[in-house]
């Protein structure tokens, strides 16, 4: 029998693969394994792996090559997408992994860490049913925040995507389980909710869902009833205390206008909108497997800030998919300016395996997909700058992340409402430290009120006015964050750079 007592966790990907990870990291301690933040103590070294795209696919495989390299003794679990999505292969080809765990069901890392002690290989793939939950108890998020999974794969089927392939099918959480999250998570001290899925406007939709006890829902309703989300927020927005609920990854396609009056009603459901249009080009909408149009998706965009003219809109680009050409690559730049996103994030284009895309004629060479995407970061900056200047002299609740360390004033560094974590800018925040009122105000996971100085292309400067009044009532924090347990300096150990 190997003695196992210690993990490790390298994590990767998206904010949904986080909450598996913290899923993973609640089942292993309850298994009676500690976790450390060396890689060199542990007994066991899990890697959380990513399969989206080739880079992120690249970036878990040299995890596993590092921590195989480096620590000969160790048990290496590669768990996450790229291990559901090539479980198969791996189980001849990666013999450097003593276990595969695919993410259809995360409990299975019980019978992996079983069959580990009993010096067994495991190899694990279960089909995608449900959406995994379950209690987390330590969080990789910044003091202060969650992530709540709402839905789990995607029906969407975009021609370029290959989440359907790993992940499956739409399948949605019962609506009474995620206010129970919520308020479980409020009370431990939990400020910052963001809702994650990979489309949230169908959350509810799925062929087997029954969010409300009441069957599936249409995808969009008619006969005056309202979408499953708009639903959902309502009943989110019946939760007491003070909170910041966000919105990320609602499908343009999908886009219900109905959540619209819900998040107007409740200044506690941010006027946030993740909307991944990937191109402004009508060809290639249709060549990426998507129903709308340019000019129909600036219409959504002109409708939420009609309706809600301080909301912040955050879209995704993809340049060089197959076809795009320099024209379309003009047309998606004109978009781009059109709607004038606060925030606007751009990846080119990855040939995914098994996809309709990577079969498809006129493939753009990868270096013009790179020269493309570096001229929309080169104008969303500009467009950014000047939106934020529009922010100085407001005054905002920041919620603080870090505190750093060896100044002589005191800086911190936070978010406001309108920016969501890991993905937009920051406020840079100046206090007094000396102080001790603003000293014991500024504290990681607490929100303190901030009036904006200057703005950058990318980030805020702002000075202490006070402790904001949204902490008043706040529930002491009783769950870990890695962040309170690694060094200040960096969100864990990474494997792919030993």
């Amino acid at each position: 029998m190997t003695k196992l007592h210690t993990f490790f966790l390298d994590q990767h990907g998206c904010a949904k693969n986080q909450v598996d990870g913290e899923l993973l990291i609640n089942r292993l301690v309850n298994k009676g394994l500690t976790q450390v933040f060396d890689a060199s103590e542990a007994d066991v070294i899990v890697i959380n792996s990513c399969g989206f795209i080739e880079s992120a696919k690249k970036e878990s495989l040299d995890a596993v090559f590092s921590a195989k390299s480096a620590y000969p003794d160790s048990k290496i679990i590669l768990a996450g997408c790229l291990a559901e999505r090539y479980a198969d292969e791996f189980k001849k080809e990666l013999t450097e992994a003593d276990a595969i765990l695919g993410n259809g069901d995360l409990s299975k890392i019980d019978d992996v860490v079983d069959s580990l002690r009993e010096g067994k290989r495991a190899v694990i793939k279960e089909k995608q049913l449900g959406v995994c939950c379950g209690e987390r108890n330590l969080l990789l998020s910044f003091n202060g925040s969650a992530y709540i999974k709402i839905t789990e794969g995607c029906n969407n089927n975009c021609s370029y995507c290959a989440i359907p392939l790993i992940r499956g099918q739409l399948r949605s959480r019962r609506a009474s389980e995620i206010v129970e999250e919520i308020k479980d998570l409020l009370s431990k001290g939990i400020f910052e909710f963001n809702l994650v899925g990979q489309d949230l406007a169908a959350y509810g939709t799925g062929k087997d869902d029954d969010v409300y006890g009441e069957g599936r829902s249409p995808l969009n309703c008619a006969d005056g009833k309202i979408s499953p989300l708009a639903r959902l927020l309502g009943d989110i927005s019946k939760i007491t205390g003070d909170f910041w609920i966000r919105l990320l990854y609602i499908h343009p396609d999908h886009f219900t206008s109905d959540i619209l009056p819900v998040i107007k009603a409740d200044k506690r459901i941010l006027p946030y909108f993740d909307i991944p249009f990937q191109t402004g080009d009508n060809a290639l909408i249709k060549a990426m497997n998507r129903v709308g149009n340019a000019d129909e998706y600036i219409k959504i965009a002109k409708l939420i800030r009609n309706e809600l003219p301080e909301s912040a809109l955050r879209t995704t680009f993809l340049t060089g998919f197959a076809g795009e050409t320099e024209a379309a690559h003009e047309n998606t730049k004109e978009f781009l300016k059109k709607i004038s996103f606060d925030w606007s994030g751009c990846f080119s284009y990855s040939k995914e395996d098994d996809t309709v895309g990577a079969k498809m004629k006129n493939q753009v060479p990868h270096k013009i997909a790179e020269k493309r995407a570096k001229e929309l970061e080169e104008i969303q900056a500009v467009i950014t700058k000047e939106r934020l200047s529009r922010r100085c002299g407001k005054e905002y609740d920041i919620l603080i992340e870090e505190i750093v360390e060896g100044e002589e004033s005191g800086l911190a560094i936070g978010r406001a409402w309108f920016q969501a974590p890991e993905v937009d800018g920051c406020v840079v925040v100046s206090y007094d430290k000396d102080n001790e009122e603003e000293n014991s105000a500024v504290k990681k996971g607490r929100l303190v009120r901030v009036k904006i100085t200057s703005s950058s292309s990318v980030d805020l400067n702002g000075e202490f006015i006070c402790d904001s009044p949204l902490n008043k009532n706040r529930a002491t924090s009783t769950l870990l964050f890695a962040e309170e347990r690694i060094n200040e300096n960096a969100r864990g150990q990474s494997l792919g750079e030993i």
